[in-house]
């Protein structure tokens, strides 16, 4: 009977059985430090680039020593005076509406675009001196002709935003395309995959890196050029306020203007477009080497 009953209370330590979690072992608050550990290295090097990049500011202000150059201080009460006086959310709120409309029109004509220009050799010899010729001409060219061709209407900014990011979209998307795998492409073909299928399980996840490499590039030169068209040929809007800051020889106000349109972008960079192309690309395998 000893024995039976000292073969049952031994099972967990002679068969290498892993107990549950005991309270008080230390396993439960070790979560916190290693989401400490994991937020550090997502947020470290940027809080670093940050302060670095501050400090460096700083000491060339002190250095030359002009109103020209405005210290951090300086800088930074501009941009508390624009965020609580409520201007900020007002005027960026018209750009954002604005780069929205001209981009969402850039990326169906530019997805359009790339995918028949990477689909079809007749198409891609058509498109490749447009996109060229829009890749070449610059973004204050684009400002100017809408000025002049559209006043100072929501088509003005739009169609400007549109011209200048559908290039660089389309080039990008075309090139996605051609690296698809042809033998992806032999599989669908053969098993006779129907569109809405090919188009869900092999264009879309095929593509997912262009497409989101093309927003970026093209949110970026659509963000250049809306500020042109507010500088140039608008009354209301973050480029509008540059401009008035720029008149009024006000150079911590340009650049507070300046730092609060690159935080909207981190915004859209970090919070946006990067979690959803990890949501795209989940499946993909993770290099560990």
């Amino acid at each position: 009977m000893s024995t039976g009953t000292e073969s049952r209370t031994g099972i967990g330590s002679d068969t290498g059985t892993t107990p549950g979690p005991v309270a008080g072992t230390g396993s439960g608050p070790a979560a916190p430090p290693v989401r400490r550990r994991r937020v550090l290295r997502a947020v470290g090097p940027a809080a670093l680039f940050v302060v670095l990049a501050a400090a460096g500011w700083q000491l060339m202000a002190v250095v030359v020593d002009s109103v020209l150059v405005p210290g951090v201080g300086d800088i930074a009460g501009e941009l508390a005076g624009i965020v609580v006086d409520g201007s900020f959310a007002q005027e960026l709120g018209i750009t954002v509406l604005r780069v929205a409309l001209g981009f969402a029109l850039a990326f169906v004509v530019a997805v359009a675009a790339g995918i028949a220009m990477g689909r079809n050799e007749f198409v891609q010899r058509f498109g490749e001196p447009a996109v060229l010729l829009g890749l070449t001409i610059p973004g204050l060219v684009w400002a100017l002709l809408c000025v002049i061709w559209f006043g100072v209407g929501l088509a003005n900014p739009v169609i400007a935003v549109a011209l200048s990011s559908a290039p660089a979209l389309a080039l990008t998307i075309y090139q996605g395309v051609r690296s698809v795998d042809p033998d992806l492409l032999e599989m669908a073909h053969v098993y006779r995959f129907s569109r809405t299928t090919r188009l869900r399980r092999l264009w879309l996840p095929a593509l997912a890196p262009s497409l989101f490499a093309g927003a970026r590039l093209g949110l970026s030169l659509g963000w250049k050029v809306i500020v042109l068209v507010e500088v140039f040929g608008m009354s209301s809007g973050v480029g509008y306020q540059l401009n008035n800051a720029f008149a009024e020889q006000n150079v911590a106000a340009v650049l507070a203007w300046t730092l609060l349109f690159a935080v909207v972008m981190a915004v859209l960079e970090y919070g946006v477009l990067q979690g959803l192309e990890r949501r795209a690309g989940r499946w993909r395998k993770v290099v560990t080497v």
